[in-house]
């Protein structure tokens, strides 16, 4: 793997698809783009009575078109099609999917009005065939998402589930469809919706992030197995957590068992600031820190002993404690074992930060570009530090 040097990382390809058994699921992985793209359309066109679709972004682009006709298709042979935007991360709206409403398909939009509520984002991806079978992850519907790294696309991970926790996504899916198509919904009530919401306490869990009074699921659940956890592997697009969590990953690093795998490109440099603004923290108690160099991260994973977590969220504060997520925790020790590997895999493409690499960057000037990322990312707001473009 890289250290120091930046080499060049053009022989990268994304991995192949791959397929898992863990707790009665059957899943099946699609790291590269192509294959994502192909598995989104292949589940959609042979979908035979509903389809339940949420995304965060949903562009007027050409994979957009792709997947927007699809769902055309699917209305006019009478699949019931239900789909659910971002009003702040999509562009598409209702000329864009006329034909999809006109064939008697429901597209709503996630939007909250300018309130507290404004903060609430729906970062969730979600989509369900028949209640059947679901595709989940953290891409969204947009050509950089699935593009190869050759053309600087997102690095990403979709995976294909199979399984009764399939009917537990779509009750879910049902409230955000009553939320949605509230036009008088209010902040509590998506608030409560979440704080309600029982992710179960088996060895498959459904979380679900947002905002509430006290912590959603989600956080609750990764708050509590990096309290107690012994050892830690993690692909993350954005990472900016608390000092409570960088307490915990500090313990788990000081035993000797962590890796993480973050950006070292992004859409948002202020990012990748206020990830390598805790580096420093990090490497001193003993995690081993790397950057992935082939193109831009958007990967979400987390293997923490043997849990997996699997889904949208991000490990920031707006992902933790204030956008609409959905994440998946699978306890299964070999699920946990080939996901290691596969973050493993992606070590020789990524540049490992050493405590002389990060000295070498770490003057007083870049610090304090660093830690003002850090303060826009994690307390002001995401979109506020990708206007100014402050650099790493």
């Amino acid at each position: 793997m890289l250290t120091g040097r930046m080499a060049s990382t053009t022989d990268y390809r994304d991995p192949a698809p791959f397929s898992a058994q863990a707790q009665d699921l059957s899943f099946t992985f699609f790291p590269a783009g192509a294959d994502r793209k192909d598995a989104v359309l292949r589940i959609i066109n042979g979908a035979q009575s509903s389809l339940k679709i949420a995304f965060y972004i949903f562009a007027c682009d050409a994979v957009g078109g792709e997947v927007r006709d699809a769902l055309v298709a699917a209305a006019r042979r009478g699949v019931v099609v239900t789909l659910i935007v971002d009003g702040f991360g999509s562009e598409a709206d209702d000329e864009f999917f006329a034909d999809m409403t006109a064939a008697g398909g429901t597209f709503l939009v996630f939007m909250a009005k300018w309130s507290r509520r404004a903060l609430i984002r729906n970062h969730q991806k979600i989509l369900i065939a028949d209640d059947a079978v679901a595709m989940m992850g953290g891409f969204n519907i947009e050509d950089d998402y699935f593009a190869p790294p050759q053309q600087n696309g997102w690095n990403d991970l979709g995976f294909r589930l199979e399984g009764e926790v399939v009917a537990r996504v779509a009750q879910w899916f049902a409230e955000l469809v009553e939320w949605a198509g509230d036009r008088k919904a209010q902040f509590h009530d998506i608030r409560r919706r979440v704080r309600n919401w029982d992710g179960g306490d088996g060895p498959v869990q459904v979380l679900i992030g947002g905002p509430t009074k006290g912590l959603s699921s989600w956080a609750r659940s990764v708050t509590l197995d990096m309290e107690e956890g012994d050892r830690l592997d993690m692909m993350m697009a954005y990472f900016a957590p608390n000092k409570r969590l960088r307490e915990y990953i500090h313990r788990i690093a000081r035993k000797g068992q962590t890796n993480l795998l973050l950006a070292g490109k992004s859409d948002n440099a202020a990012t990748i600031g206020a990830s390598r603004a805790l580096h420093g923290k990090l490497l001193e108690a003993g995690a081993k820190v790397y950057e992935f160099q082939p193109c831009k991260l958007h990967t979400k994973l987390i293997v923490l002993d043997n849990a997996v977590y699997l889904g949208s969220a991000n490990f920031d504060m707006r992902s933790l404690y204030v956008n609409l997520e959905i994440v998946l925790r699978i306890e299964d020790a070999e699920l946990a074992a080939r996901m290691r590997s596969f973050i493993h895999d992606h070590l020789p493409a990524s540049q490992q930060v050493t405590r002389e690499v990060h000295a070498q960057r770490a003057t007083l000037w870049t610090k304090a570009k660093w830690w003002a990322s850090w303060f826009l990312v994690s307390v002001v707001d995401y979109t506020v530090s990708r206007k100014l473009n402050l650099g790493p």
